[in-house]
Parts: structure tokens; sequence; C-alpha cells
């Protein structure tokens, strides 16, 4: 007898139930079509506790929760607790740490993050920061990637990426965007300081008003043909210069 995947949850009671317990939710899935008034409900608090919202046609559902009554609407519960980035800081500087964070904007490739999640675990990152929409999904594949570092490294998931470049900005914590664009190359960057390096997605790169609110932005140099790196190794360079010159 087939079962729904161990980590959903669906019905309007058991997705409200999971996000009042303070449960990590991936994602939660709506049908596509009119709503009845207490999942529209539902959906509005969902929003409102910065859960992902994705609708999808309710065959969709219906074939994962194997024609169980779902009411047109299904949740994810995730592999990882999502904390505050506010909480982490506090944390990392009361212990007299440097903060050192990994910002990764439209990385949605579930290898990708997970390799630069188990990099930036190696590393001595203290945290990754992902947007809430148009990022990869912390499943099973990504753990296996991260080779077990999501298990130690704290991922904080936020509705907007500029708030929180402005959030860093106003306790001194620079943003470095790694972007072939750049005339300052990683050498030239002084990563002794409080740093949140931001990477972007391979086609897109960091989003322009994301840029804009960056303290710096670093190329890495290069000698080849080719002019561009795979995300998660570009991550890797950025994150061992840090390490060499924290020394």
């Amino acid at each position: 007898m087939f079962k729904p995947p161990k980590n959903l949850v669906y019905g309007v009671h058991a997705v409200k139930e999971a996000i009042d317990a303070g449960t990590s939710i991936e994602k939660i899935l709506a049908k596509t079509g009119p709503l009845h008034e207490r999942v529209k409900d539902l959906l509005a608090y969902a929003r409102k506790e910065n859960v992902p919202v994705q609708y999808v046609p309710d065959e969709k559902i219906t074939s994962l929760c194997h024609e169980a009554n779902h009411q047109g609407v299904a949740a994810y519960l995730a592999q990882v607790t999502y904390e505050s980035i506010e909480d982490i800081y506090i944390t990392v500087t009361e212990r007299g740490e440097v903060p050192l964070f990994v910002m990764l904007d439209g990385i949605t490739d579930v290898r990708n993050f997970g390799a630069i999640a188990r990099t930036a675990e190696c590393m001595g990152a203290h945290a990754i920061i992902i947007p809430s929409k148009g990022a990869a999904s912390i499943n099973g594949e990504a753990m296996k990637a991260s080779a077990g570092a999501l298990h130690h490294l704290p991922v904080c998931r936020e509705e907007n990426l500029v708030d929180v470049a402005i959030f860093f900005e106003s306790y001194d914590v620079q943003t470095v965007a790694c972007t072939e664009k750049a005339v300052d190359t990683l050498q030239e960057i002084d990563f002794t300081k409080p740093t949140c390096l931001i990477l972007g997605a391979e086609d897109k790169g960091i989003n322009m008003s994301l840029i804009k609110r960056t303290t710096r932005k670093a190329s890495i140099p290069m000698k080849g043909q080719v002019s561009s790196l795979n995300v998660s190794v570009a991550a890797g360079i950025m994150l061992a210069e840090v390490v060499r010159q924290r020394g």
C-alpha cells in the first residue's frame, strides 16, 4: 500500500498545527483554482509566518497524498530547522568570534547548495542565508550533497535579502558580492572584518537591487579562456581566501 512521504502533512488542520508548533516548513502546496475560505485563511497565515506557498494542480497534491482527503493543501516539513540571522549574529559576537556568513541569491540547484554548505561548514562559516522564494529545497539530495554539513550549519531563510544586507550594514558586517564585473579582486578585500559573502546563480548572477546594497564587490582572478566558475567552486575559493587571511 502506497503512503504519503514521511515529511508531508496535508489538510488545513494538520498544516496549521505544524506552523503553530514552530515546525520548519519547506513549502506549502495549494491547489490552483477556487479555494475554501479556510484554505485562504491558512495561506494568509503561512505568508505572515514567512512560509513559501506554491500553487500546483489539484491532481499533484492528490498524487502525493495517495487519494487521502487533503482539502487542497499540503506541506513539506523541512529537514533542517530554520534559524534567525539576528539570533545567530548575537550568539557569534557574544562568543567573541568574527562573524562569517554566506548568502545565496537565486541558487536553486540542490547539489550546488549542498556542496556550498559542505564547504562553508568546513571553513568555519556561521550560517547560510537563503531567500524564502527561489532557493534550492533542502531535501534528501541536498543533505547528501552536504555530506552531513547541514546537520551542523545553521540555515536562515529570509523574506528579503536586501533587508538582510541593510541589517548587516547597521552592525558593521561587510557584504561582499562575488561578481566577475568587479574591479577589485578577492585578494584586495580585507576579510579579517566581519563578513557576509554573497553568491548568485550562474545564469543570472546576484540581483541588482542586492548588489547595490553591498559594501564591496570582488572578482576571482582567472587566466583561462573560460570566464566563469561553477558557483560551488567559486564559494570554495572565496571561503579559502577568508580562512587564509584570518589565519
